[in-house]
């Protein structure tokens, strides 16, 4: 149950991330989780956002440069290990972890939500349900 990341590609320079974010802001598009990785030139900001299809089309309509990805998205119990346990079963099922990030749901006091890009979300999802987790669907987050 892979979920959609919109990863937008921003100039390093001031005034572009509040750019992309006022535009979503203005067509009243939530963002659920960011991440932001940079370079002396440019970032990729990614998003996780209530209204997918809707997000892409205003940022193309805006020009800007943005891609869709397919990610994994699993609750984490807050608790010390509640992460390193879910870690230790990507590392059984010997999928790699390309980038991962975190958000929570201040009504959720006993999880983190963590989104992974994984190199096979295929057999990442079969062996993590198979040891009893869930991945979040896109309802589950749009619920969040």
């Amino acid at each position: 149950m892979s979920i959609k990341q919109i990863s937008v590609f921003l100039e390093n320079k001031p005034g572009e991330l509040s750019g992309m974010t006022s535009l979503l802001a203005d067509s009243n598009i939530d963002i659920r989780a960011l991440s932001l990785a940079e370079t002396s030139d440019f970032g990729i900001a990614r998003l996780i956002v209530k209204d997918i299809r809707r997000a892409a089309m205003v940022l193309s309509e805006a020009n800007f440069v943005a891609s869709t990805s397919e990610v994994l998205a699993f609750a984490v119990p807050d608790e010390p290990g509640g992460l390193n346990n879910l870690l230790n079963k990507f590392n059984e099922a010997e999928v790699n972890i390309e980038y991962m990030y975190a958000f929570l749901d201040a009504e959720d006091k006993d999880n983190a939500y963590m989104i992974f890009k994984v190199t096979d979300i295929e057999k990442s999802e079969q062996a993590l349900v198979a040891e009893g987790l869930k991945p979040l669907t896109q309802e589950d987050i749009d619920k969040i």
